[in-house]
């Protein structure tokens, strides 16, 4: 029994948008935000025509592409949450799965028009602000264990998220992936509570600091 016309098109109307969001995803972490829409469509084998039936104009297609970011990580720490046996195990799961993030840091960081997006995009904020609660909960049950530094505060960890995720420099992807995940290794180093620790400068940096 084949499904209705109206079921098929719904079908393909959702494959070619996430087809579209694929491509985008890629291209924008590789080339930036201003590529042009043509190139977009190009490589999600679909018309130009479809790409903006799906998506009226580039600010709606960075905004969901950034949407669709967040959602995976959002997705993966609440997996982490239900999945790993601690909150420190958790919190290592998160790091070592973070570069969904890593297109949204970089378009932050390198497009004005990007970073103005993600900062104004309610739907945005709703998920990142959903982030930190999960990351306060291994943060917080993290030290309890007595494995996380009691030194160190939610935006500690978030800021070190946005600082390592930015591409790294390399030959070529690979490389830039090899230094991704090393970076991340010394990080969790820093993190961890076992053995004397110097004493950070500053204060803990809590979510709230995060806020533009």
């Amino acid at each position: 029994m084949t499904a209705d016309p109206e079921t098929r098109l719904r079908a393909d109307a959702r494959r070619n948008r996430d087809q579209i969001l694929a491509a985008a995803r890629m291209i924008f972490a590789a080339q930036g935000a201003e590529v042009p829409m043509e190139e977009i469509a190009r490589s999600a084998g679909v018309g130009v025509g479809t790409l903006y039936r799906r998506f009226p104009d580039r600010d709606a297609l960075i905004r969901a592409v950034a949407v669709d970011n967040f959602d995976r990580v959002l997705v993966d720490a609440k997996a982490a949450k239900e999945q790993e046996p601690s909150d420190w195990e958790a919190l290592i799961r998160l790091l070592h799965q973070s570069m969904e993030l890593q297109l949204s840091v970089q378009l932050a960081m390198v497009s004005p028009r990007a970073l103005a997006i993600l900062k104004s995009d309610p739907a945005i904020k709703a998920l990142r602000d959903d982030l930190l609660v999960v990351l306060a909960g291994f943060v917080r049950g993290a030290q309890a264990e007595g494995r996380l530094r009691t030194d160190v505060e939610t935006g500690d960890v978030a800021m070190l998220f946005a600082t390592l995720l930015r591409q790294m420099p390399g030959k070529n992807e690979e490389v830039a992936r090899m230094a991704t995940r090393r970076c991340i290794g010394i990080m969790i180093d820093g993190l961890r509570a076992a053995g004397p620790n110097e004493a950070l400068p500053g204060r803990a940096l809590t979510d709230s600091d995060l806020d533009p």
